[in-house]
């Protein structure tokens, strides 16, 4: 009889989006009258761009032109687009980039999942806590985190991020090898200044370690002073790995397309003791397993770095903020103790009194039929905290806060 890879035992329960919808839909069969507001999962609700509309039309007629037609393609991704990121998301900030050290993807959530697959199990893993479930369900799916033991995985270092800390993770009191960082950071909106970010990048570069740098909310940064990118820190491209998106600045959940960037400079070790570049790793994974992205979805992301582009996304983003102002402002008035929200679209908030993150939710969703993400689904630290999403209409986000205004008993 074939084995099973019993690492995916160890995963606690339900993947925690999937528990959410299922306590949902048993709401809505107890409740079929019932108008739900959704402020739990970080999808966007407003429609692409018209820039970017328009160039998937273009490229949709390339493709039913035999003169323009386009088969497989890159799987690193289509130059054209490559070069666009690196001039502008890039470039603007004084970091430059080779094109062979830029991916294109089909997510962040498929790279910062597929990214441990060319490390060794033997890598000790740090994760800030709360945080979000794919960096530690994919690293216990892999055989690298040990048992779980009093809510902990043994062989994951876990890095508190909580009210008394500021939301400032410290360094690791024991050696890691493998720093998984998110800033703004999902779930807690939070962010770490230039100073804060040097000393991970410093302590990785003394300790042989590798940064996982998820950015996929840097559009949302309002604040001068916050760093857009790793690699605005001296050092950080000897021991960084970037991932972007244009799911949340460009409404790209739906068509998928997002970009890590390994530089050639990143090296680790072989178990002899020579080094190696992650780049050539990472290529060969991504030519191994993966097909590239659509040649039309590719030229929809183009569009995003055209003049008309960058102005829609940049209305895209103030949209959300504006919600996420709503929100933090509306609880805010009502006493609860709030975070987050200023350079992200997340909203972190302390649970009442006597409520977990769990029986807050469902206290949320039968009082004021809103759904928000219980904080214990990010981590142990997450417990007593609540996350909710500027990702709604500003209509139905207006509507929810005057619910937990006039509805929730606190």
């Amino acid at each position: 009889m074939a084995l099973i890879n019993e690492n995916y035992l160890k995963l606690q329960g339900s993947y925690l989006f999937a528990e959410i919808a299922r306590r949902i839909t048993k709401f809505k069969e107890d409740n079929p009258s019932a108008d739900v507001i959704r402020l739990g999962i970080g999808d966007v609700t407003r429609p692409l761009p018209e820039a970017v509309i328009k160039g998937l039309h273009m490229a949709v007629d390339e493709m039913a032109d035999v003169k323009t037609f386009r088969g497989y393609g890159p799987e690193q991704g289509y130059q054209f687009l490559i070069e666009k990121i690196i001039a502008t998301d890039y470039q603007s900030l004084g970091v430059s980039l080779d094109v062979d050290e830029l991916f294109v993807s089909d997510g962040s959530k498929s790279d910062v999942g597929n990214i441990q697959e060319i490390f060794g199990v033997n890598n000790r893993v740090a994760i800030t806590d709360p945080v979000y479930p794919v960096y530690l369900d994919t690293n216990v799916m892999a055989g690298r985190t040990g048992d779980l033991v009093n809510g902990k995985f043994a062989g994951v270092t876990y890095l508190t991020c909580n009210a008394e800390n500021n939301f400032t993770p410290a360094l690791p009191e024991e050696k890691v090898d493998i720093i998984y960082l998110c800033f703004p950071n999902n779930p807690t909106g939070t962010t770490l200044p230039k100073e804060e970010l040097k000393k991970w990048v410093d302590y990785a570069k003394a300790n042989g370690a590798i940064i996982l740098y998820d950015a996929a909310y840097e559009a949302y940064i309002q604040e001068p002073g916050i760093p857009h990118s790793i690699y605005e820190i001296e050092g950080a491209k000897e021991v960084a790995i970037e991932f972007r998106t244009f799911s949340k600045n460009a409404g790209f959940t739906g068509t998928r397309c997002a970009f890590t960037v390994v530089p050639k400079t990143v090296l680790a070790a072989t178990k002899d003791g020579g080094q190696y570049p992650l780049n050539k790793l990472w290529n060969r994974r991504q030519t191994t397993k993966f097909n590239g992205v659509p040649y039309i979805i590719q030229r929809g992301a183009e569009a995003v770095y055209t003049p008309e582009g960058q102005q829609q996304i940049k209305a895209l983003i103030n949209y959300y903020m504006d919600n996420a102002k709503t929100i933090r402002e509306g609880l805010k008035s009502i006493g609860l103790d709030v975070f987050g929200g200023v350079n992200a679209p997340y909203i972190w908030l302390k649970t009442p009194p006597g409520y977990d993150s769990w029986s807050f939710f469902d206290k949320l969703l039968n009082e004021a039929n809103i759904v928000g993400t219980p904080g214990a689904g990010f981590g142990p630290a997450g417990e007593g905290y609540f996350r909710l999403t500027a990702f709604g209409s500003q209509e139905s986000t207006q509507e929810a806060i005057d619910r937990i205004k006039t509805k929730l008993s606190l």
